[in-house]
């Protein structure tokens, strides 16, 4: 009898105690559990960093010389049917595609046929000069030069209208007054170029009175104004330039002196024209710390003219760089080149523009050497 009721007392007792280590085991997981619960830890306050955010963006521009065309040289051009300037450039068409932006020296004025095609002294061109141009990488051609009256009026006008009917830009002659004020702005990669052209006179043809705007001749206080408003609204200003003596390969004091006020008042960029033959490449300090970049001389780049370098020509190629942060932005001009070019004929045809440094396969004995010596030149003032 004791021993059946000590059984049950027995079951009580092993059921309190699983009870009560089961409690224990439950108490103390919560009492881990909420050890485990992690301080916030309190981080000393870091200033501000002051980022400067920055742009930068690069083309390069270049030019080629006097556009010239002779009457061998639209007669070679001719096929029996229409003019065709296209070959003679094709053997530099991946030289002229490589400036971002190109201009060129048209020195003949482009009236076309139906005013009468005609050379020296008075020159009249077909209107497909332009579009050789067009096709093979120029941008916009410089009409501002001691030709530009040869067809008075008339041959500016056509010229004009033809230009405009193509897409290809111009500057320097203009149809009428809105045409001069109209700024020549060619925006790339986020960089304006303004493009301004004037020259010395047009040969003793009068400019007819009350049409100034027919061609923009040499004048100190219009250059500096124009200068002005381009530089409001552009980047870089770029001058074309017809100046200095015919056949001199080194800029005499005028064309020195004009260059230093034309940088002075603004100008960047400075493309000479005039001589036919090539003049050095400099660089010029202005007092603001800008560097102006000047070809007194780009030479003849396709004419009929020949011997003592009137067939050497080229193309000059210099870098603009625009870096834009918060306080706004500036411009430096760079890596200045220069590409010699050579014209090729059989005698009085198959005018070709060439590489100097190849022009030795067209027949030019010692190019080589040649190539050489006009390197040497051009970038004499530039060490």
């Amino acid at each position: 009898m004791m021993k059946k009721s000590i059984i049950p007392s027995l079951l009580i007792i092993i059921g309190c105690s699983l009870l009560a280590t089961v409690l224990l085991i439950k108490q103390q997981s919560q009492s881990n559990h909420t050890a485990k619960v992690y301080a916030t830890t309190i981080h000393k306050s870091r200033p501000m960093e002051n980022l400067q955010h920055s742009l930068t963006q690069k083309i390069t521009v270049g030019a080629i010389g006097d556009i010239l065309i002779h009457s061998p040289v639209y007669q070679d051009a001719f096929n029996g049917a229409s003019y065709n300037f296209d070959p003679m450039f094709e053997n530099v068409k991946a030289l002229l595609e490589k400036p971002d932006v190109l201009t060129a020296n048209q020195e003949s004025v482009l009236g076309g046929t139906e005013l009468g095609l005609s050379s020296y002294p008075t020159f009249n061109s077909p209107h497909s000069v332009a579009d050789a141009l067009a096709m093979n990488g120029v941008d916009i051609v410089s009409n501002a030069n001691n030709h530009s009256l040869d067809k008075g009026e008339r041959g500016i006008q056509s010229e004009a209208a033809y230009l405009n009917a193509i897409g290809l830009r111009y500057v320097g002659s203009f149809v009428d007054e809105k045409d001069r004020e109209t700024l020549r702005i060619i925006e790339k990669n986020g960089i304006k170029l303004a493009f301004l052209s004037y020259t010395y006179g047009t040969n003793g043809i009068p400019v007819p009175k009350g049409k100034d705007y027919l061609v923009n001749l040499i004048n100190r206080d219009h250059m500096q104004e124009e200068i002005h408003r381009a530089k409001d609204k552009a980047d870089v200003v770029v001058v074309s330039i017809h100046w200095g003596n015919e056949y001199q390969r080194i800029p005499n004091t005028d064309q020195k002196d004009l260059a230093r006020f034309l940088a002075g008042e603004g100008a960047d960029i400075i493309f000479g024209s005039h001589p036919h033959v090539l003049q050095p490449m400099e660089w010029i300090d202005n007092p603001d710390g800008r560097k102006t970049f000047v070809v007194y001389s780009l030479g003849n780049f396709i004419s009929a003219q020949y011997g003592e370098y009137k067939d050497i020509g080229g193309m000059a190629e210099v870098e603009v760089t625009k870096q834009t942060t918060e306080q706004g932005s500036s411009v430096v001009l760079s890596n200045p080149n220069f590409y010699p070019t050579f014209v090729t004929r059989n005698p009085n045809r198959d005018y070709r523009v060439v590489p100097l440094e190849s022009a030795g396969t067209f027949g030019l004995s010692k190019a080589e050497q040649k190539y050489q010596e006009i390197q040497q030149h051009m970038v004499q003032w530039l060490r």
